[in-house]
Formats: C-alpha cells, sequence, structure tokens
C-alpha cells in the first residue's frame, strides 16, 4: 500500500531523533477506515525510546481498537524485530514498507515473523 507509505513518510518528520537522526513514520488504518500515525521516539537511555510502529499500534489500542482490527500499516522502513513481534501479535494483514532502492515491499505480519507461537483471540 504505497498510499499508507506516503502518508508515514509526511508524518516521520514528527519524529524526535535527536541522537540517530533516523526519522521513521508509521500509519496504521483499522478495518472502519480509521487511521492512526506513530513516529519514532528517542531517548537518551538507548533501550526507552519507542519504534514508530508501536507508538500508531498503542495509539489504536488507546482508541479500542485490537489485535484483528488493524487492516494494513504503512512504514518509512523496515521493522525491526521487536516490531514484527507486534505485528505479529496484533495479526496485520498488510504491511508494508519502503525499502533501501525506493520499492515499497508488502507482506502478511506474520511473513515478517515465521514461526512465532500462538496469539490469544482477544
Amino acid at each position: 500500500m504505497s498510499e499508507l507509505v506516503e502518508k508515514a513518510e509526511a508524518v516521520a518528520v514528527r519524529a524526535y531523533a535527536p541522537y540517530s537522526r533516523y526519522e521513521v513514520g508509521a500509519v496504521a488504518r483499522m478495518d472502519d477506515g480509521r487511521e492512526f500515525e506513530g513516529v519514532n521516539v528517542e531517548n537518551a537511555a538507548y533501550p526507552l525510546g519507542v519504534c514508530a510502529e508501536k507508538s500508531a499500534l498503542v495509539a489504536a489500542v488507546a482508541a479500542g481498537y485490537g489485535p484483528g482490527r488493524i487492516a494494513a500499516i504503512g512504514i518509512t522502513a523496515s521493522p525491526c524485530g521487536g516490531c514484527r513481534q507486534w505485528l505479529a501479535e496484533f495479526r496485520i494483514p498488510e504491511v508494508s514498507f519502503r525499502r533501501e532502492d525506493g520499492s515499497i515491499a508488502t507482506y502478511e505480519a506474520k511473513a515478517l515473523l515465521p514461526e512465532t507461537w500462538d496469539f490469544p483471540d482477544s
């Protein structure tokens, strides 16, 4: 979904990335069409930072959406391993991101994290 990746690129400029200068954006679209934005937020204590995908999913959950309700997510970069776990648990059918060569890749979340365990049907 290039449209969501383009929206993610637009929101990425609001990221808080003073240490890496690597701004990441994400836009998650719900099954009813509502969208939630997220950006990476860094912290001087690096492990305390938050990825863009996580912040978009947290916003969706705070609004009442859960696993199975997120139809798609667009991200400005390939998701890290931790975010792949989040995407798999939320059972997102379309995860799109821009590759380094400029093309857009789209996968089902479970394809990005094979051989994972089962998740509750919440």
